[in-house]
């Protein structure tokens, strides 16, 4: 939204507040693997339009329709950035469990103990087993790294700053917020370990996305 230079309020929730907040309002659900309902954000309110849209994906959709100016789908790119996403999650969802371990240390009392239930009930996993400290933390890093090395090589074959070349699309923001976040929970020197590889190209993905998307220092 910054991008389109379009005003926005956030809302912040705890993990516990979701649920109810999201029915208060009329929010629709999401659905699990099992196809049982789960509420998540964000989700998008427009008081231009009175629309309610769920989903980080459904809602850029939205937006790059409703809001045409600064298309983040350029020449019809939506279907294949939506591949994208897909692909990008897959090469470090196998390490997921370390970075999640580290969410969980920089949220309140109560969003914490909420997450950690919930993300052990999602793997089923206790807590405590997720990603401890020595081989298997390791393990977790090298996976991580390998999974970066690939995105690497796409952005190599790209021959340009971002992944469409020298076109700006919303498959950069993709990669930039995930990066955000794990700028965000870990640990200071785990951040400067991860921002080294491949030459520091992940620090400069995430300057450059920040730089285009006129992202609020603060935020």
């Amino acid at each position: 939204m910054s991008y389109k230079s379009i005003p926005f309020v956030i809302v912040w929730l705890e993990f516990s507040d979701i649920a109810a907040a999201l029915k208060a309002i009329g929010a629709k659900p999401n659905k699990r693997v099992d196809g049982s309902d789960i509420y998540t954000v964000p989700v998008l309110s427009d008081s231009n339009t009175g629309a309610l849209i769920t989903d980080s994906l459904e809602i850029v959709s939205y937006l790059d329709k409703t809001y045409p100016k600064k298309s983040v789908f350029p020449n019809n790119s939506e279907p294949l950035i939506r591949a994208f996403d897909s692909a990008y999650l897959g090469l470090f969802l196998p390490s997921m469990k370390s970075i999640l371990m580290r969410c969980a240390e920089v949220l309140s009392p109560a969003s914490a103990k909420y997450f950690m239930g919930a993300r052990s009930a999602d793997f089923q996993v206790p807590w405590d087993e997720f990603s401890p400290e020595g081989p298997k933390r390791d393990a977790d890093w090298e996976l991580l790294e390998k999974g970066y090395n690939t995105a690497y090589e796409w952005y190599r074959k790209s021959n340009g700053k971002w992944i469409m070349g020298d076109t700006f699309s919303y498959a950069d923001i993709i990669v930039a917020c995930w990066l955000m976040a794990f700028k965000r929970v870990l640990k200071e020197d785990e951040w400067a370990r991860f921002s080294s590889w491949n030459g520091g190209k992940w620090a400069q993905v995430l300057a450059d996305v920040e730089q285009e998307c006129k992202v609020p220092q603060n935020f």
